[in-house]
């Protein structure tokens, strides 16, 4: 149930983003180019819109993957779940320090493998971005 409640917040925003950019991009002007040039609706979709719509959508989902672990604290506390979060609380509780900053560690660690994902996502996504 934790689960479906923390995928369930962050799957609702995501689809209103994803739904947004695609429309933004579906109506500039190379997507039209390639329409014109007779390649098919598929292709112009998957090549020209779909890529240049992820682009936004990979850094909404970098900012909110982090967000999940740490909503887990919350949700775990509500549910009663034993995990991370029931963990993170009880060392608190108990002054228990180097469990918090072990925690703490892993939270802030998964921030940053996250940013760099994204960071090669954008390079995949985008031809123009290079790495040197």
């Amino acid at each position: 149930m934790p689960v479906t409640v923390l995928g369930l917040f962050q799957g609702a925003s995501l689809t209103r983003f994803v739904r947004s950019a695609v429309l933004d991009v579906v109506r500039l002007d190379y997507v039209n180019t390639a329409r014109s040039k007779g390649l098919s609706e598929r292709v112009t979709i998957v090549k020209h819109v779909v890529r240049n719509a992820l682009i936004p959508v990979v850094t909404l989902v970098a900012l909110q993957i982090p967000g999940i672990f740490t909503g887990a604290i919350v949700t775990e506390q509500i549910f009663r779940v034993p995990g991370i979060g029931s963990l993170l609380i009880s060392s608190i509780l108990a002054n228990d320090t180097p469990v918090v900053m072990a925690i703490t560690f892993v939270f802030s660690c998964l921030v940053v493998v996250f940013n760099l994902v994204v960071d090669l996502l954008y390079g995949w996504l985008d031809p123009r971005i290079s790495y040197r």
